[in-house]
């Protein structure tokens, strides 16, 4: 019998172990989607970070009591308006559509800066490739994820209450407030789940066709063979074009 219960401890005391263990990296596994969720898509910024506003944004940038940059058109421009157009990466077009009626400022930006060729030679500079996560992020000005500190705006529109970004949404990069938007955006290749407690991020719109251009450049990987930095592939922004 002592032989037994012996025995019947080790076991018990094997169980707790492994339990243990396995608690401990589902802990880990989650603290790194959660990290990655917070830092995917937070453009660099030089400038010290601006208080968010306490309440939630409206829809209405009027009722934000935001200043956005003075070269950021006015919201009226693009408001009840559905921009279409293509987005052509590496001689590759994507059809695109923006939504002026769900994010009227964020539509007149984005209009404007096709409108200006701002795009035009521009890369898409980071790639994020993991569970529940699939974007490519462009239009930093000078390539490295930095953000204009003279052109920002707000408020943050449109944005998922379940933190669902559906494969081919077009949404807007910001830094850590909700009026730190600027002229970067990605494109989810795959459903990717993005937290919403600091306000979310911008839909600006979607990928109407050739989202397999996306998915090749994921497909060719990450440098470093990580889940988030530098596409393998060099991307530039040859073109982006509304109407």
């Amino acid at each position: 019998m002592e032989a037994n219960q012996a025995m019947h401890e080790g076991q018990v005391q094997r169980r707790k172990r492994d339990n243990l263990i396995a608690f401990i990296a589902i802990g880990a596994a989650l603290a790194v989607a959660i990290v990655l969720a917070l830092t995917l898509f937070v453009p660099k910024d030089d400038e010290p970070a601006q208080s968010a506003p306490a309440e939630t944004p409206a829809a209405d940038s009027a009722t934000q009591g935001l200043t956005n940059s003075a070269e950021v058109p006015d919201a009226a421009t693009a408001a009840g308006k559905t921009f279409t157009g293509t987005l052509t990466l590496n001689g590759k077009p994507l059809g695109v559509t923006l939504d002026g009626t769900k994010a009227p400022q964020a539509a007149a930006v984005f209009k404007s800066l096709a409108d200006s060729d701002f795009l035009a030679g521009k890369t898409c500079h980071r790639l994020a490739d993991a569970p529940d996560f699939g974007v490519l992020q462009c239009g930093s000005l000078k390539g490295d994820g930095q953000g204009d500190p003279d052109y920002q705006w707000g408020p943050v529109e449109n944005t998922p209450a379940d933190g669902n970004y559906p494969a081919g949404t077009i949404a807007v990069a910001r830094a850590n407030t909700i009026d730190s938007n600027g002229t970067q955006f990605f494109i989810t290749f795959k459903d990717t789940t993005l937290p919403q407690d600091d306000g979310g991020y911008t839909i600006l719109g979607k990928v109407t066709s050739g989202l397999d251009v996306v998915d090749a450049i994921a497909k060719d990987g990450i440098e470093g063979d990580a889940t988030d930095g530098a596409p393998k592939t060099k991307v530039t922004i040859d073109s982006f074009k509304l109407k």
